[in-house]
């Protein structure tokens, strides 16, 4: 026993004597960057059948490191881990990102070469909806489209000029947490093409200071996949208009699921949603969401909510989330009242 605690004593001296440029990180590559994102939530779900709810989550838990190379200071290897709340209540790791980026391989373009960004998500929740802390974007969000999400195995081809930017990618087709492909199943073909009005397409962009204008064409041409017994296609257009003052955005999509009648999926939709700032740190926010599916269930949802930004990492949100799963079902949609405590480092 005394010996454990003359050890933990010593240990605790040690590092009491420490500082950190004591730490010693070794690598290969030339410059290692760490960063995490974190999505902190209570929830009271109020059910218009059944009883209401109220919980604690954890929404997201990026760690991420960047290893930039020697040679080129814009070529990097990125890995991104992520948690996942499985049903039976177990904390999961998940990989999100793991890609080669090498950067002007062509005129203006960059590649990602791995598990990769699909085009269109990416842009989406740095450009038109910010709050992915609380709801995915409309063509992810299950009770919106839900179409697709966020990473695939593949390549992804992405350009910036002033006026123009997109992202050209070559994936499996089912999403970063679907199954592999067997060999027998077509890959999914997925494009962002969008034009900055501003000349803002190169510019990394920060919407509480910065005024840009952007129209896109998105899609996905997704063949068979284990999901998918035929072609599943989707296509959109979307607009945004920023100023340090406000945003506002909104997009229209229609999609064709050829190999099943009933998926939810066949149909078109569109979403707009929005955010006034008032005062420096303060945000109001809102947002609407509908699609109609050729089986004739049709979603819709709202959210409204009001945010104020801490400090320069951490940002708290307090929202409403109405979920109608059925429009033509009664007593069937959720009100959620949540918490959420955004944190970036």
């Amino acid at each position: 026993m005394n010996r454990y605690l003359l050890s933990a004593l010593t240990a605790t001296a040690l590092l009491s004597t420490a500082s950190f440029a004591d730490v010693i990180v070794k690598s290969k590559a030339a410059t290692l960057k760490f960063n995490g994102t974190h999505y902190l939530g209570f929830v009271h779900s109020d059910p218009e059948t059944g009883n209401t709810d109220d919980y604690f989550e954890t929404r997201r838990n990026y760690f991420q490191v960047k290893a930039y190379m020697n040679g080129n200071a814009k070529d990097y290897m990125r890995i991104t881990m992520d948690t996942h709340n499985e049903g039976s209540g177990e904390v999961n790791i998940r990989l999100k990102y793991a890609y080669l980026y090498l950067d002007n391989i062509m005129v203006n373009t960059g590649v990602e070469i791995g598990q990769v960004h699909r085009p269109w998500i990416d842009y989406e929740e740095h450009h038109g909806w910010l709050y992915r802390s609380i709801a995915k974007t409309f063509v992810e969000e299950h009770h919106g489209a839900h179409f697709t999400n966020s990473a695939d195995k593949g390549i992804n081809f992405k350009t910036k000029t002033d006026s123009f930017s997109s992202e050209l990618a070559i994936v499996n087709g089912e999403g970063y947490h679907g199954k592999d492909s067997d060999g027998e199943n077509g890959l999914s073909y997925e494009w962002r093409l969008t034009s900055s009005l501003y000349g803002t397409g190169k510019k990394h962009l920060h919407a509480t200071h910065d005024t840009y204008a952007d129209l896109s064409f998105l899609g996905q041409y997704n063949t068979k996949t284990l999901k998918n017994d035929e072609d599943f296609v989707w296509y959109g257009i979307h607009a945004v208009y920023n100023q340090p003052e406000f945003l506002i955005a909104g997009m229209y999509v229609t999609a064709d699921d050829k190999g099943a009648a009933n998926s939810g999926k066949t149909g078109n939709g569109w979403t707009i949603n929005g955010e006034y700032r008032p005062a420096p740190k303060w945000a109001i926010l809102a947002r609407y969401d509908s699609f109609s599916a050729d089986n004739n269930q049709d979603r819709e949802q709202y959210i409204a909510g009001a945010a104020y930004s801490y400090t320069k990492n951490v940002k708290f949100i307090a929202n409403v989330f109405h979920i109608d799963p059925d429009t033509n079902t009664d007593d069937d949609a959720t009100t959620k009242y949540m918490l959420t405590a955004e944190v970036k480092w």
